[in-house]
C-alpha cells in the first residue's frame, strides 16, 4: 500500500484573512484552502507546516491520520470556558491526552499511533469530531474522560481516574465517532459508565432566570451587559455568552442547594478498569461461544431431523437407488458422481438403520472392485468414507 496522509484544519471562531491564507498557501499549492479551513493528502512527502502552531493562531480543530496507524486530533477552546486545572485531572503522562496553554486559549490534543487502526479515508472525520468542542464549552466533559480511557488502553496511566462525568452510557454520535477514530475499547467504555450517572443538567428554565436577573444589583447587570456587548473583549460573543450562561447556572444552583451531576463514589485505579474490562471481554467471549454451541446443536438436531425423514421416505426404495447408482456412473461426469455418492450415503445409513450394514458393506466393496480404474470416483468414495 502507498502512503497516505490526510490533514484538515477548520477555522470555527473566526474566518481567515486573505494574508494568513496566503501564508498557509507558501505550504502547499495542492492544498485545499479557504477562509475555513486546510484540507491535504499526501501520498508521497509530508507536511510542512507544524499543526501546533497552526492550532496556536489560525484554527480551533485538527485532524490527522495516515495509514500506518497515526490518530491525532486537535481543539482549540477559550481558557476561561475550560480552565487548566479542570483539564489537568484528565490528561495522560504519555501522548493519549495533553493540552498546552497558548495565549487565552488552550489547545487540546487527543493522539494515539497503533497498527491495529485499520486503514481508512480521512475525509469526514472532523466534521463530526467538531461538535465536541461545542459540548465540551458548555460543560460536557465526556470527551476528556475518553481521551484519559486512551491513555489507560494505551498503558499510559496507573493511577486512579479522574472525576467520571455523567452520560458515558449514552455517548452521541461525536463520542461514539471519537472512539471509533481511535478505536477505544468498547468493554473499556462499559467499565467506565458503571460508575456514570445520568447524562447532564437540565436547562434553566425561564422563571429561575428572570428571579436571578431581577435579584442582580443595577451596577452588575450594567456591567454584564457592556461586557456581552463589548467589541473590545477577546473572546467571541457565543463565548461570552456561555460565560454568562454558567455564571447563572453556577448562582442558581448555589441558591437552591443544587448537588454536582458528576457521579460520586470510589476512584478506581486504570489497572482495576483494565482487569474489569478484560473479566468484561471474557464473559461476553464465552456467552458468544455458548450462543454458537446452542445453535449448531440446534442446526445439527434439526439437520437429524430433516436425515431421519429423508430416510424413511426412501425405504424399500433400495433396489431402484442402486440402479441409479450405476446409471449415474456410467456418465463419467463429475456431478453425476457426486449425486452417486449421496444416494450411496443414503443406501448406507439405510442398511444401518435395517441392520444390514455388512451386506451393504459387501456391495459396495463389489462397486469399489468394478471401477477401481475411475481414481476420481474411488476418491470420492473413500471422502465420504464408503470405502477403506
Amino acid at each position: 500500500m502507498s502512503e497516505y496522509q490526510y490533514f484538515e484544519f477548520q477555522a470555527l471562531d473566526r474566518p481567515l484573512t486573505r494574508e494568513q491564507m496566503d501564508e498557509l498557501r507558501r505550504y502547499s499549492t495542492r492544498a485545499r484552502i479557504t477562509p475555513t479551513g486546510f484540507v491535504n493528502v499526501y501520498h508521497y512527502g509530508d507536511f510542512k507546516g507544524s499543526p501546533e502552531r497552526w492550532m496556536a493562531t489560525f484554527f480551533d480543530a485538527f485532524v490527522h491520520l495516515a495509514n500506518w496507524g497515526t490518530r491525532w486530533l486537535m481543539l482549540r477552546v477559550p481558557l476561561a470556558l475550560v480552565p487548566a486545572e479542570r483539564l489537568s485531572a484528565y490528561c495522560t503522562p504519555g501522548e493519549a491526552l495533553t493540552y498546552r496553554e497558548e495565549g487565552d486559549h488552550i489547545v487540546l490534543s487527543f493522539y494515539a499511533s497503533s497498527e491495529d487502526h485499520d486503514w481508512v479515508d480521512g475525509e469526514g472525520w472532523l466534521a463530526t469530531l467538531i461538535p465536541l468542542r461545542s459540548a465540551l464549552l458548555s460543560g460536557d466533559e465526556r470527551c476528556l474522560y475518553l481521551g484519559w480511557l486512551l491513555g489507560v488502553q494505551a498503558g499510559e496511566v496507573e493511577d486512579s481516574e479522574p472525576p467520571v462525568p455523567p452520560g458515558l452510557g449514552a455517548l452521541d454520535e461525536p463520542l461514539r465517532t471519537l472512539v471509533d477514530f481511535f478505536g477505544l475499547d468498547a468493554d473499556l467504555i462499559a467499565v467506565a459508565a458503571e460508575h456514570s450517572g445520568p447524562q447532564g443538567a437540565r436547562p434553566l428554565s425561564t422563571e429561575a432566570l428572570a428571579r436571578w436577573v431581577e435579584d442582580m444589583a443595577a451596577a452588575d447587570k450594567d456591567a454584564l451587559l457592556v461586557s456581552l456587548l463589548s467589541e473590545g473583549n477577546t473572546y467571541q460573543p457565543q463565548h461570552r455568552l456561555e460565560l454568562l450562561r454558567r455564571r447563572a447556572r453556577r448562582e442558581i444552583e448555589a441558591a437552591s442547594s443544587a448537588t454536582s451531576s458528576t457521579a460520586a463514589g470510589p476512584r478506581r485505579t486504570a489497572g482495576e478498569l483494565l482487569a474489569r474490562a478484560e473479566a468484561l471481554t471474557e464473559s461476553r467471549r464465552r456467552e458468544q461461544a455458548a450462543r454458537r454451541a446452542r445453535k449448531a446443536a440446534e442446526r445439527e438436531a434439526e439437520a437429524a431431523k430433516r436425515r431421519k425423514l429423508r430416510l424413511q421416505a426412501l425405504r424399500g426404495e433400495q433396489e431402484r437407488l442402486w440402479q441409479e447408482v450405476d446409471q449415474l456412473i456410467a456418465t463419467r461426469q463429475p456431478k453425476s458422481y457426486d449425486r452417486a455418492v449421496s444416494l450411496l450415503e443414503d443406501l448406507r445409513d439405510l442398511a444401518a438403520m435395517g441392520g444390514a450394514a455388512e451386506a451393504f458393506t459387501r456391495r459396495m466393496q463389489g462397486m469399489a472392485a468394478r471401477h477401481r480404474k475411475k481414481p476420481s470416483l474411488i476418491r470420492r468414495f473413500r471422502t465420504a468414507a464408503l470405502v477403506p
